[in-house]
């Protein structure tokens, strides 16, 4: 029986952050970078850069995402945190456009980014990863959770571009469609 665990990622988990994020994708390449920085500032930074942004972010506190085991090896990584925090999210239209919340309201956290390991693929990680979210915002004092996932009922997304999730893992865990800003883009959110 395979055994799901979840833990916060920390300094401590470095190396686990960085073995979810190199098994297959983008991960390895993005360092869950995408969401925080605008298009000039991504063009501009290197994977090593985006690597040291990412361990910095760890060290800073509090924890940006969290890591999934399989019985104990790292194999996904799930970011959530602060809306706020996140500069591409913020001036992306889809949330501009498709959000309830005002864009400056701090109670409203994101989950903007999903990544597993390809030989950990279909055992429903990305399931457990966003329930294990959820409570760590809910702990945190989030008053709302946001996603933006792929409208997989409505397309055939290709593997990379399910780094945001998709539709039917934010519904099963309780999440509302909000709105369809694009044909293959919805807005889901949790009120906590």
């Amino acid at each position: 029986m395979t055994e799901i665990t979840t833990r916060l990622a920390t300094t401590a988990e470095w190396d686990d952050v960085q073995a979810a994020l190199s098994g297959g994708g983008d991960g390895r390449s993005c360092q869950c970078a995408w969401p925080m920085l605008s298009n000039k500032d991504w063009n501009a930074t290197s994977v090593e850069q985006r690597q040291q942004m990412l361990r910095d972010e760890l060290a800073a506190g509090p924890p940006p995402g969290l890591v999934a085991y399989v019985d104990g090896q790292a194999a996904g990584w799930i970011r959530i945190g602060p809306r706020t925090a996140q500069q591409r999210t913020l001036r992306a239209r889809l949330v501009k456009s498709g959000s309830e919340a005002p864009l400056d309201d701090e109670g409203v956290w994101a989950v903007t980014c999903f990544s597993v390991r390809k030989e950990h693929r279909g055992l429903g990680l990305n399931a457990a990863m966003l329930a294990a979210a959820v409570d760590y915002a809910r702990g945190s004092g989030a008053r709302v959770i946001e996603g933006y996932p792929i409208a997989t009922d409505t397309t055939k997304p290709s593997t990379n571009s399910l780094f945001v999730g998709a539709v039917s893992t934010f519904l099963n865990a309780g999440f509302r469609e909000v709105s369809r800003p694009t044909p293959t883009r919805v807005v889901v959110a949790l009120d906590l």
